[in-house]
């Protein structure tokens, strides 16, 4: 119940009091309950005092006060809200009477968003944007945005989002973006709307804070996939395409969205310009929408959109992003820029070199072969020609069988890099006798096996980079310096066919070496390692390494070995990350280092300690904040608050400071700075600045949790502290010792590489079904 009254201090016998068994309880006097006291202001500005029972519904406050204020208009007309604005639910209502919250008693969501809708219709210029000011606000709320939807203010919405501009436009896209965050209510969004939206984005002349929520709108599109219906899955697994139920707004996705970004040419151009914006938080959602596409291309779409992110040199613009950013909130997106590169790495190695029905790899074959000045010559066994390259045989997609698509792109790539450099190395060894060629197409192939197992290039969404890799995103150009290493050790040492794989090895230890520390390291001395660094220092340096390893590692079946350990490892990690989240922990409620005003001073929490847990579903997180450690009960009661887990759009760490010495230090100066923790994380959105800025205990929990949470987002994927990457890597090698024990048990011998015979001559036969112990 609740008891108003006008005149303080408020004493009713109708508030909820408590007896105590001492007068030392909190909150307490003379062994009865003190409970809070609000102040509540009406839409007249008459202020009065109100003890609230805390387990009442906000109906039944809104019913009392409006009794006991002799209101004239129905309950039903009235909202609570606090100084903020922010709406009192059930939910809250505890929260806002513990805090003593001053509170207005204002005007329904019904009446609000039937106010707003008409301010719309009208396009009364100073009215309409005050109307999308409170909108912006409003749409968040679910009271509101359903009342808003069931009286066709979407509709209203979009109507003006066609026709404003400038500032009234900038609100409308916010409001819009916020609407967007609600999983209902926007299915039927048309193909007109998608490109108004693209049209906006694209245009030179967009203000700024017009181009961040189109860039958002565009991005929930794509990501409103069917496929993500579910929520979140096993990172590469393949999964069908449901059929939506009526009403979901998972009925866009990449095709529909790639569809309109079509005809207008100049969109991707734009986003990616706009990676090098001075304006950080737009850089950041342009490279947020750059994940999207990348993470949710569809087959048909595929390599189409891939080629048109290479011709604008994507890559390159992520490089430079790499060595400018100063903020903490882009590097989770440059990882997940990495690991999305390494889906499109393994996905062009894994596609089969098919001359005959894809044109753009006949293309690139007959360049490697025109920019060898070489002459096809005929032999009694047939055509011989790419054998002059390097090949065993003169079946092109055989011998790409391994590299795929990347090697053609690789070779073609240092073809073209120096066409007359090509065309003399080509020359040279075509004039030496077979057994002394260097066989070049061959070496390209190995090279390429070699970069992909130093960045682990082993499966789809599988991702263990947490540092930047600025010269992994420039993988062709690395390639090429590997390529004119390979040649230099071949020639100074004089090799032979018969050395080829020596020669291999040689180049898998200096690839180790050129890219050691690639987050630091300049590139011109990566250019000096491969091609200036001595064969005799290299060589020694080998030999030394081969004491330590086993060339059995280097064979290509047990690296197809160690690529399927890989994935399992990587998926057992997750699983268990994602577990901790679940299980819940204790974490301290940190002080951004962003909010800090040195004039104010310190802001600190007033409940330092914070406890979440991740719900079955992987949906939402819960929490609660308290003075001291508790006792959490299992399951979410003992968690009122929560907030979505698709609402996260980076986890940046070390962005807070913990306030635990600035309370237990009465001395501390509050303009002395605060240094940010290495086990502090941020959950930041692109709305609403950060969800939860916490420390956790210690280095594990901190890894479990920063990376658990990158692995569950729909556009993560990427790994972000060594500690994880670390578990993957030391799974993956016990077990590919534990599988070659068992090999080397049974005297296997397991040979370098696996020719397949020739296809059966006809489809006329089948596979018997013998017993397992079957001699034949």
């Amino acid at each position: 119940m609740a008891a108003a009254t006008s005149n303080p201090p408020a004493t009713d016998a109708n508030s909820s009091t408590q007896s105590g068994p001492t007068p030392n309880q909190s909150g307490t006097k003379q062994g009865k309950a003190v409970v809070p006291t609000n102040h509540v202001t009406t839409k007249d500005g008459v202020t009065v005092r109100a003890r609230i029972d805390p387990t009442l519904t906000v109906e039944d406050v809104i019913r009392q006060l409006c009794l006991n204020l002799k209101l004239k208009d129905p309950p039903a007309m009235f909202s609570l809200r606090d100084e903020d604005d922010t709406l009192v639910t059930t939910e809250n209502l505890n929260k806002m009477i513990k805090s003593r919250a001053n509170l207005k008693l204002v005007n329904s969501s019904v009446i609000e968003a039937a106010d707003i809708i008409e301010k719309l219709s009208l396009r009364d210029d100073k009215n309409l944007k005050m109307a999308l000011f409170s909108l912006q606000k409003f749409i968040k709320e679910e009271q509101f945005a359903h009342e808003f939807l069931k009286r066709g203010g979407l509709k209203e919405l979009i109507d003006v989002i066609y026709s404003s501009h400038g500032n009234t436009l900038a609100y409308a896209l916010v409001a819009m973006q916020h609407l967007m965050e609600l999983d209902y209510g926007w299915s039927d969004l048309d193909e007109v709307f998608i490109f108004r939206v693209v049209q906006i984005l694209s245009s030179a002349q967009s203000l700024i804070n017009v181009c961040r929520p189109a860039t958002a709108i565009l991005k929930k599109l794509v990501e409103a996939d069917p496929r993500n219906a579910t929520g979140p899955t096993t990172a590469g697994s393949s999964r069908s395409v449901p059929r939506p139920p009526p009403g979901s707004v998972y009925v866009y996705g990449f095709a529909v969205v790639f569809d309109q970004m079509r005809k207008d040419s100049r969109l991707l151009e734009t986003v990616v310009n706009r990676l090098g914006s001075a304006d950080t938080a737009l850089t950041l959602y342009s490279m947020m929408l750059i994940n999207s596409l990348l993470s949710n291309a569809d087959d048909d779409r595929w390599q189409e959109f891939i080629d048109e992110l290479e011709r604008l040199n994507v890559r390159k613009a992520v490089v430079r992003l790499m060595s400018s950013h100063t903020i903490e909130d882009l590097t989770s997106s440059i990882l997940d820029f990495q690991a999305n590169m390494i889906r499109v790495m393994y996905r062009r190695k894994t596609h089969f070199v098919d001359p005959a029905r894809e044109l753009s790899h006949l293309t690139a074959l007959e360049y490697i072969w025109d920019a060898s000045k070489l002459t096809e010559e005929q032999q009694p066994d047939g055509p011989y020609k790419w054998r002059k390259l390097g090949f065993l045989t003169e079946d092109i997609s055989r011998e790409f069988a391994d590299a795929g698509v990347l090697g053609l792109d690789c070779l073609k790539h240092f073809a073209c890099k120096d066409p007359d450099y090509f065309a003399t190395v080509v020359t040279e060894q075509i004039s030496r006798p077979p057994e002394r060629r260097c066989p070049i197409s061959r070496a390209s192939n190995e090279i390429v096996e070699l970069l992909s197992e130093h960045w682990a290039i082993f499966a789809p969404g599988y991702s263990t980079l947490t540092t930047f890799q600025p010269f992994f995103l420039d993988y062709h150009k690395v390639h090429s310096l590997a390529m004119q290493f390979f040649l230099r050790m071949w020639n100074e040492s004089g090799s032979s066919v018969v050395d080829f794989t020596r020669i291999v090895a040689l180049t898998r230890s200096q690839v180790g070496v050129a890219l050691r520390r690639e987050n630091v390291r300049p590139w011109h001395e990566v250019e000096q390692d491969f091609l200036e660094s001595d064969y005799q220092a290299i060589r020694e340096r080998q030999m030394k390494e081969l004491e330590e390893e086993d060339d059995l590692l280097s064979k290509v079946p047990v690296r197809n070995l160690r690529a399927k350990l890989y994935k399992e490892s990587y998926e057992f990690v997750r699983q268990q990350r994602i577990h901790c989240l679940t299980q819940g922990a204790w974490f301290v409620n940190a002080i951004p280092l962003t909010t800090v005003n040195p004039r104010e001073g310190i802001r600190r929490p007033a409940r330092p300690w914070r406890f979440m847990r991740l719900d079955t579903g992987l949906k939402y997180m819960h929490y609660v904040d308290c003075p001291m450690k508790v006792p959490i009960r299992a399951g979410l009661e003992d968690l009122p608050e929560r907030f979505e887990i698709s609402q996260i759009t980076e986890v940046a760490t070390g962005t807070c400071a913990s306030p635990l010495h600035a309370i237990r230090d009465n001395d501390i100066s509050q303009h002395s700075p605060l240094m940010p923790s290495p086990l502090s994380f941020s959950l930041l959105t692109t709305n609403d600045g950060s969800l939860a800025d916490q420390i956790a205990p210690d280095v594990q929990r901190w890894a479990d949790w920063t990376d658990g949470l990158n692995m569950l987002r729909r556009d993560g994927g990427h790994v972000a502290s060594g500690e994880t990457a670390g578990f993957v890597q030391a799974l993956t090698e016990i077990g590919l010792k534990i599988k070659l024990l068992d090999l080397a048990g049974e005297r296997v011998e397991i040979p370098s590489g696996l020719i397949a015979g020739p296809p059966p001559p006809t489809s006329d036969f089948f596979f018997s079904d013998l017993p397992y112990d079957t001699q034949i």
